[in-house]
């Protein structure tokens, strides 16, 4: 099943679903035959959509609206914020082309900073699957929570089977005692590649796929901490506001104390091409992930470097 096949299951069964997009249809273009007056496209006007959406949602209606997650973050953020976020209403605002996902686009519809802005409307909740397998098992449960909630659409092919989800649990994909890798959404691809590839050189990486980073997963964090000497972050997002951000302050609130390295993008947009140019150019392949982690255990000193 794919995004398109589960929305029209979803919404056939129940009238209280309504599908809104400000021209952003590659993901559901045969909707509005199906939906008729409950498919919405409002053109290119993600402030609009995000008002008519706050207007059903008060009526009873539970709108997932659709747009470039740049656009949809940004240039709607204070509909968003004001509109929906202060009312709590049950909107689901679904992004697409988020973070590396945008590859050929420049800067102007790049979302590397959008975790930052979404998490910090108060109650908002951020859903980020790490391939369409991903997003499918858990989309149903997300719509169903009588809250809004900002999703990273992802509709990659999965490289590994996934576990059941719950709203707010993070899935363990591989276990590991050397250090813990922390990722979601595209990134957790690459990430698990970069861990297969750290297995053959005899470092055993523990993989945690956040698929949601609002609610927090702080139990599964706690052990990685205990449990690892090392945690690395990975995501295609500013470092500041984004995942890594989140632990610091998670460390900090709770005061703990790890090694923790981030890897993200670092004050810049990154350079348009196609996806598996942008990731070998930024120096998120798997591969590259695999050797700087390993260079980093190296000078740290790390138990992988005693063995050596």
């Amino acid at each position: 099943m794919n995004y398109e096949e589960l929305l029209t299951q979803i919404t056939l069964s129940d009238d209280k679903f309504i599908i809104l997009t400000a021209e952003n249809r590659a993901a559901i273009r045969n909707l509005p035959k199906i939906l008729g007056n409950r498919f919405i496209d409002t053109g290119i006007t993600e402030q609009t959509m995000v008002g008519i959406s706050a207007g059903l949602a008060l009526r009873g209606r539970i709108p997932i609206t659709h747009a470039l997650a740049s656009f949809l973050t940004m240039r709607a953020f204070e509909f968003i914020r004001t509109d929906i976020g202060i009312g709590q209403l049950p909107v689901k605002l679904v992004g697409s082309f988020a973070g590396f996902l945008s590859e050929a686009n420049g800067p102007t519809h790049q979302a590397i900073e959008d975790i930052s802005l979404m998490r910090g409307i108060p109650k908002m909740k951020i859903f980020c699957p790490s391939d369409e397998n991903d997003m499918i098992e858990c989309l149903p449960k997300i719509f169903d929570y009588n809250k809004p909630v900002y999703i990273r659409y992802n509709n990659l092919p999965a490289l590994f089977e996934h576990k059941p989800f719950e709203l707010g649990q993070a899935e363990l994909v591989t276990e590991g005692n050397d250090l813990t890798i922390l990722s979601y959404g595209m990134m957790v691809r690459e990430a698990f590649i970069a861990s297969e590839l750290l297995s053959e050189r005899g470092i055993n990486a523990r993989l945690i796929n956040l698929r949601t980073l609002k609610p927090f997963d702080d139990e599964i964090i706690f052990k990685a901490i205990f449990e690892t000497p090392v945690l690395i972050t990975i995501e295609d997002h500013l470092k500041k506001g984004g995942l890594y951000s989140i632990l610091c302050e998670f460390i900090a609130k709770n005061k703990l104390s790890t090694d923790l390295e981030g890897i993200a993008l670092k004050n810049r947009w990154f350079k348009p091409a196609l996806l598996k140019d942008v990731l070998a150019n930024e120096g998120f392949t798997g591969l590259q992930l695999a050797d700087r982690i390993e260079h980093y255990l190296i000078n740290k000193g790390s138990i992988y470097n005693e063995r050596s």
